[in-house]
């Protein structure tokens, strides 16, 4: 194990903060995430509970069992990727094109970034919902990337309210963008060593997004 994930000694937190615990229980997760590279495996309530300086039932009247807790932590790890897109919106300008272009660099940015949160994120949904979430403040797992995808089509609907696209369906176009940002985002993690073309992001996202 790296010297990154050792186990903290964590105060106690007093009366009334249980949500700070709660925090720092999925900051203690998305930790050994990148530490360790052990993917979704790396993250058992031992693991964890040893990470955030807690004892392991501490764990469990915020997160009942082991999916409930990988849940969350992909419901955290889809509002980072929703942030990360927005955060490039903010330093895009106003250029349509522009703006849908950076959209999909931060994409392929955070999973370059953040792999073993990348890969918890769409591995992790074949868990089921475990009966001990509560669907309305989790969400159920499809519903997780709703933000990120509605800022994908919000660009591609603005470029093509400028005149800069020819899709007829921006919400399904969208979903056919990301669908190849998925697929080179997971293509470059498992071969980096492919000539990778210094143009591929474009060559994959233009035709999807019918830019013109």
């Amino acid at each position: 194990m790296s010297g990154n994930s050792k186990s903290r000694v964590r105060p106690r937190n007093p009366r009334g903060e249980g949500d700070r615990l709660r925090g720092e229980i999925l900051a203690a997760a998305a930790e050994l995430l990148d530490a360790d590279g052990g993917g979704e495996r790396a993250l058992t309530l031992r693991a964890v509970a040893r990470k955030a300086g807690i004892a392991a039932p501490s764990i469990y009247p915020h997160f009942p069992d082991r999916p409930a807790l990988v849940l969350h932590v992909m419901r955290q790890a889809f509002a980072e990727l929703a942030a990360w897109l927005r955060s490039a919106l903010g330093e895009a300008g106003d250029e349509p094109q522009e703006r849908l272009a950076a959209v999909c660099r931060a994409y392929l940015d955070f999973a370059r970034d953040h792999p073993e949160r990348y890969r918890v994120m769409f591995g992790g949904t074949r868990n089921p919902l475990p009966a001990t979430c509560d669907p309305e403040t989790l969400g159920a797992p499809g519903s997780l990337g709703a933000d990120a995808m509605r800022i994908l089509t919000d660009c591609l609907a603005g470029c093509l309210a400028a005149g800069r696209c020819t899709s007829t369906d921006p919400a399904a176009d969208a979903v056919a963008l990301w669908l190849g940002l998925h697929g080179l985002a997971h293509q470059r993690a498992v071969s980096p060593s492919l000539p990778w073309p210094a143009d591929i992001v474009q060559r994959v996202t233009v035709p999807l997004s019918h830019l013109v």
